[in-house]
C-alpha cells in the first residue's frame, strides 16, 4: 500500500465495539469485496470492503474476517482468513499477507488461509444461534451488481437455514460514524494531500487550459503524496458546466472570464476528503460573481456553525435553507412573492440550491451515519451550499469537511485551504 502503516490499536478497538453489540452465541462474517472485470482479462483497481478494512485493516481481496465473541473455544473468537500466498503469486502480483503480516497489521492472533473457511465456519456454527451478516443499507446505496457479500450470504443462510439472522449495518452505521482519534488522523492527511493539490493548481489555471490538465495537476500531486488519486469522481467544471450537479467529463477548455467549479479531493489510507471550490479562470471575480462566491461563503460559515452536538440534519437543513433564502433575496434572484408563494416541499430557494448542505465523510465519501439520529461529537460532516446560475453561465459551490466538537464550533480539516475570494485572486496573480 502506498500509504503509512495505520495502528492495529485502531482495528482492534473497533471490534471491541462492534462485538459488545452483538447478541449472546452469535457470529458476524465480513467479506472483501471482488475485483472486479472489465472485459478480456482487464479488471478495475482493487477497493477493499470498507467494514471489513475498520474492522481488521486487511487490503486485500480474497478475505474473510469472522467475530465470535461467545465462543466457548477461545482460539476461536476472533479469526481472521486471507489468500495464501507463496513464491509464484509473489512473482506475478506482488507480495500478500503472510499468516504473520496479517497479525501486524490487525492484532488478530488466529489467522487460516481461506481454504480452511469452510471447515472452520462449520465449528463456529455448532457453538452459535445466530449469524449477523453484512447488507448494504445505506440511504444512497443503488447496487446492482451481486457483490462477493451478497453470494457469501446466499450460500451462508442456504447451508444453515436453522439459525437466526441479524444485521451488522445498524451496528456499523452508528460506530463508523464517529470517528477514533486515529481516523481523524488519517483524514486531516487525506485534507492536506488536497490542500497541495489545491494549491498547485492556483498557480497552474489561466485561460486556455483544459479540464482534464487540471485533472492532470491534480492526480500528479495527490499520488505524490502517497495518496491512490481521487476518493471520488473528479468534477472539474469551466463556466456553465458548473450548473451540472455531477459534471465529470473534465474535456472543456477553460475561457477567459469563466469560473471553475471544483469538486475534487484525495483519499488516503482508505479515507476521503471531500473539497469543493470554486475558482476566476483569469484569476479575478467579476462583481457580481464575487457577490455569489460571497454569498454562499456567508452560508456555508453559519451553516458550519449550526453543525454541534444534539441538532438533528433534517432541522439543520431547513434553517440552511433559510440562510440561503435570505442570501437569494439579497442578490435579487428571488423576492418576496417568490417566498411567501413557495411550496413548503420544494421552497423558493431550491431553484438555485438543490442539492443537501451536508453529509457523513470518512471511509466512504457518503459515510455511514444514521440522518435521523442526533448529532454527535467526532461526526465528520461535509458542508457545501451552492447557487447555481445557468442564466448567467456559471455556478459556485463551497465545501470543507469539519469535525463536531463536544463544546463550540466543528473543528474545520481543510481550515487551511485558501476560500476568501481575495486570497484565491492573491494567490492565482502571484
Amino acid at each position: 500500500m502506498k500509504y503509512h502503516k495505520i495502528e492495529r490499536e485502531l482495528f482492534i478497538k473497533n471490534r471491541a465495539n462492534f462485538t459488545s453489540q452483538m447478541k449472546s452465541n452469535s457470529l458476524a462474517v465480513f467479506n472483501s469485496n471482488d475485483i472486479y472485470p472489465i472485459s478480456a482479462d482487464s479488471t478495475m483497481p482493487f477497493e477493499q470492503h470498507r467494514d471489513i478494512f475498520y474492522l481488521s485493516g486487511v487490503d486485500q481481496e480474497e478475505s474473510v474476517l469472522v467475530l465470535f465473541p461467545d465462543c466457548p473455544n477461545e482460539s476461536l473468537r476472533e479469526v481472521l482468513f486471507v489468500r495464501e500466498t507463496n513464491a509464484h503469486i509473489a512473482v506475478w502480483e506482488g507480495e500478500k499477507l503472510t499468516k504473520e503480516a496479517a497479525l501486524e497489521t490487525s492484532g488478530i492472533k488466529n489467522v487460516h488461509w481461506l481454504q480452511d473457511l469452510d471447515k472452520v465456519l462449520f465449528e463456529m456454527s455448532t457453538y452459535c444461534h445466530t449469524f449477523y451478516i453484512n447488507t448494504n443499507e445505506h440511504y444512497r446505496a443503488n447496487v446492482e451488481t451481486e457483490t462477493r457479500e451478497d453470494r457469501f450470504i446466499k450460500t451462508l443462510l442456504a447451508k444453515y437455514p436453522a439459525h437466526s439472522v441479524a444485521k451488522s449495518n445498524p451496528i456499523l452505521q452508528r460506530l463508523r460514524s464517529v470517528k477514533d482519534p486515529i481516523e481523524l488522523k488519517l483524514m486531516q492527511n487525506a485534507c492536506d494531500i488536497t490542500e497541495k493539490g489545491f494549491r498547485r493548481i492556483l498557480g497552474f489555471t489561466k485561460p486556455g487550459v483544459w479540464e482534464y490538465e487540471i485533472e492532470a495537476e491534480l492526480i500528479h500531486e495527490f499520488m505524490k503524496n502517497r495518496s491512490k488519486g481521487f476518493a471520488y469522481t473528479p468534477i472539474i467544471a469551466s463556466g456553465n458546466n458548473a450548473n451540472v450537479l455531477h459534471y465529470t467529463e473534465n474535456n472543456q477548455q477553460c475561457k477567459s472570464g469563466d469560473l471553475i467549479l471544483l469538486d475534487t479531493a484525495a483519499e488516503y489510507a482508505n479515507y476521503a476528503s471531500d473539497l469543493t471550490r470554486t475558482i476566476p479562470v483569469s484569476g479575478t471575480f467579476s462583481d457580481r460573481q464575487r457577490a455569489v462566491y460571497n454569498a454562499v461563503n456567508h452560508v456555508k460559515k453559519e451553516a458550519t456553525n449550526m453543525l454541534v452536538p444534539g441538532n438533528f440534519w433534517k432541522e439543520y437543513h431547513e434553517e440552511v435553507g433559510k440562510l440561503m433564502t435570505s442570501e437569494l433575496l439579497k442578490l435579487g434572484l428571488l423576492d418576496k412573492a417568490d417566498v411567501q408563494n413557495e411550496d413548503k416541499n420544494w421552497p423558493a430557494y431550491k431553484k438555485y440550491f438543490m442539492h443537501g448542505t451536508s453529509h457523513h465523510i470518512g471511509l466512504d465519501t457518503h459515510d455511514y451515519g444514521l440522518l435521523y439520529e442526533k448529532m454527535e461529537a467526532n461526526n465528520v460532516f461535509t458542508v457545501e451550499p451552492g447557487i447555481y446560475l445557468p442564466k448567467e453561465g456559471f455556478g459556485i459551490r463551497l465545501e470543507d469537511d469539519v469535525v463536531i466538537q463536544e463544546h463550540g464550533t466543528p473543528f474545520n480539516l481543510m481550515g487551511n485551504i485558501p476560500i476568501e475570494a481575495e486570497e484565491i485572486e492573491d494567490l492565482m496573480q502571484n
